[in-house]
C-alpha cells in the first residue's frame, strides 16, 4: 500500500508563482530584437508541434492550453499557461516545437524571436534571470503534478487543481476565491488523467460538502482551508462519514 507523505500534499510553492515577465523591460528588449505583440483569438494556435522553433512567447493576457499527441493519436493536455508565463521553453534544444499551444480565450502574447532572445541575455541580465526562472518553474511544476497524479485519488486531484488555479490567480492580483474556468471539463480531465464524468462528479462532491459552489464554469471557493485539506483527502472523508 502506498503511503501519502506530507510533501506530496503540499500545494505548488507560492514563491514559484511570480509571473516571469514581471521584471522585464520590454523597451530594452525591443532595442535588442524585434518584439511583436499580437492577439490570438480563442481556438487559434500559437504554435503546433512540428513547426520550426523560432520564438518564445510571454503571455500578456488570457489563458492557453498546452498539449501533446500520444502514440495512439490521443491529445494529452499538459498545462494551462496564463498571464505572465513564458511558453515555448519546453522546446528549447529542439529545432521544432514539441507541443501544441492553443488559446482558450482571446489572448495577447509577446513574441521574442529565437535565437535573438538568448543573444540578448548578455546585455540584459534580467532577461537571463527570467528565462532561468521560466525553465526552473517548468521543471518544478512538472514534478509537482507528476507527484500529484501518482499519489492522489480523483477527488483529491480536482481539489489540488482548483487550489493551484486559485494560487495562480492570487499571484496576479486577481480573486483567488471567485474565478471562471477557461478550460473545459474535458481539458481538466485530460490534464488530471481522469475521465470527464469523474471530474464532474468530483466537483459535485466538493460542492455538496459546501467547500465550493459551481455554476457552469464559474467557481467560488467558500473555504480555502477546507479545499487544501481536501487535496489530502481529509475533509471529504470527514464529510462522507
Amino acid at each position: 500500500m502506498t503511503t501519502l507523505t506530507t510533501a506530496a500534499l503540499l500545494p505548488f510553492p507560492a514563491s514559484a508563482l511570480r509571473p516571469v515577465a514581471a521584471s522585464l523591460d520590454m523597451d530594452a528588449l525591443a532595442a535588442q530584437m524585434t518584439v511583436q505583440r499580437r492577439r490570438v483569438r480563442g481556438g487559434q494556435h500559437v504554435y503546433r508541434a512540428g513547426q520550426p522553433f523560432r520564438a518564445l512567447f510571454f503571455v500578456h493576457a488570457g489563458f492557453l492550453r498546452r498539449s501533446v499527441a500520444t502514440a495512439d493519436g490521443r491529445e494529452q493536455v499538459t498545462g494551462f499557461p496564463m498571464r505572465g508565463e513564458l511558453v515555448g521553453v519546453e522546446s528549447i534544444g529542439s529545432s521544432h516545437y514539441t507541443v501544441d499551444v492553443i488559446a482558450l480565450d482571446d489572448c495577447e502574447i509577446i513574441e521574442l524571436p529565437y535565437p535573438a532572445v538568448f543573444d540578448a541575455c548578455t546585455t540584459i541580465p534580467a532577461l537571463q534571470g527570467a528565462l532561468t526562472q521560466a525553465l526552473a518553474h517548468e521543471l518544478r511544476r512538472d514534478q509537482y503534478w507528476m507527484l500529484t497524479l501518482g499519489t492522489l485519488n480523483a477527488d483529491q486531484r480536482v481539489a489540488a487543481f482548483l487550489q493551484d488555479l486559485a494560487a495562480r490567480h492570487r499571484a496576479l492580483g486577481f480573486s483567488a476565491s471567485h474565478f471562471v474556468l477557461r478550460m473545459s471539463r474535458m481539458d481538466i480531465a485530460s490534464f488530471l488523467a481522469l475521465k470527464h464524468e469523474t471530474v464532474t462528479r468530483a466537483l459535485s462532491h466538493l460542492a455538496a460538502a459546501g467547500i465550493i459552489s459551481v455554476e457552469r464554469r464559474e467557481i467560488r471557493i467558500s473555504c480555502a482551508e477546507r479545499l487544501e485539506r481536501c487535496a489530502g483527502g481529509i475533509e471529504l472523508a470527514r464529510c462522507a462519514a
